[in-house]
């Protein structure tokens, strides 16, 4: 159940509210809001005297639901909105890891001259072999710094855990939350105190209530800029690296008041099927599309297999505006 409160009652009035139904609370720029568990349908007596309105909700899906907010939340950064009443569909684009600064600088000056706005790039990677390159960590942070500067590029890039989290918010102009983040409850309420966008991708044996459940973390704590990205889920199949499921980013679309970004890269995991599945993102009128582009994906130190050379990226992206016009969406 979502609580409105009245404009004209104190915070410790608000506190007393939230404890009695042992409920969450946050200030929303316009009232106090205090979110209880979804079982409790109807606000206790001794607290009726402090509140506006109340929403009955049926599943933990609360802020998060259509049902809470009708309208897709607009998140801005930069010049760049996502959802509400944009019809953008925003690319993030750039390598999966930040390598070496040789190659971060080629990466952003190729995706900068494709006109697009946002750049995409691993500091902190978390593997799943810890054998393997797990990113440059704060010297990765300070490269993509320069990038920002250099190109004018709005960054995008992930917290892996809560050790280094506070320096991604410092440097990041969208926090990616990832697939093995996503339950880390520190990093989400860490974010939810920050008002910087942040993007969650769903871990790949997630359900869509735990997905969402994990974006209503950062929601409660005050940050409404909230952005859901599919990326694939483990089933049977052995074929491709996830299976791309479009069926639960319709569910997300439908049922949720947050914008939806699709990452056709990571369900993939192979470059040749990258270019449809990314088209087939653009038709289905997603809000985002993630994926991974390098100078040379064949020497790349992570995920080398799914990332697009620039000549087939150069190709999608005209493909993408075509398909955009079709379906009266703008890829920006």
């Amino acid at each position: 159940m979502i609580l409105h409160l009245k404009k004209n009652i104190s915070e410790l009035q608000v506190k007393q509210v939230a404890e009695i139904h042992e409920g969450v609370m946050f200030y929303d720029a316009k009232r106090w809001v205090v979110v209880t568990s979804s079982s409790i349908k109807k606000p206790l007596k001794e607290t009726q005297e402090f509140i506006e309105e109340f929403i009955e909700t049926e599943t933990d899906i609360q802020l998060a639901g259509k049902k809470y907010l009708t309208e897709t939340r607009s998140v801005k950064w930069g010049n760049i909105e996502i959802g509400g009443n944009s019809n953008n569909t925003v690319m993030m684009a750039g390598p999966c890891a930040v390598e070496s600064e040789s190659q971060i600088m080629e990466s952003a000056e190729f995706i900068a001259s494709m006109g697009i706005k946002t750049f995409r790039a691993g500091a902190f990677k978390p593997r799943t072999s810890p054998y393997t390159f797990q990113g440059l960590g704060m010297q990765g942070l300070e490269l993509l710094d320069k990038v920002r500067s250099r190109f004018g590029l709005s960054i995008i890039t992930e917290v892996k855990n809560l050790s280094h989290a506070q320096q991604v918010l410092d440097v990041a102009d969208i926090i990616q939350i990832g697939a093995k983040a996503m339950y880390d409850v520190s990093v989400l309420e860490l974010c939810g105190a920050s008002k910087k966008p942040v993007l969650i991708k769903r871990g790949f044996g997630t359900t869509l209530q735990e997905f969402v459940q994990a974006a209503e973390f950062v929601l409660c704590k005050g940050n409404p800029n909230v952005i859901l990205c599919e990326r694939g889920i483990r089933t049977f199949e052995t074929k491709t690296r996830f299976t791309f499921d479009l069926c639960g980013a319709a569910y997300l679309k439908h049922y949720t008041n947050l914008p939806v970004v699709l990452d056709p890269s990571h369900a993939m995991g192979y470059s040749y099927g990258v270019p449809d599945l990314a088209k087939a993102s653009m038709a289905f009128g997603c809000d985002g599309i993630l994926i991974e582009v390098h100078p040379t994906p064949s020497k790349a130190k992570s995920d080398a297999s799914q990332q697009l050379d620039f000549p087939t990226f150069t190709k999608l992206m005209g493909d993408l505006k075509t398909i955009g016009g079709a379906v009266g969406k703008q890829l920006v």
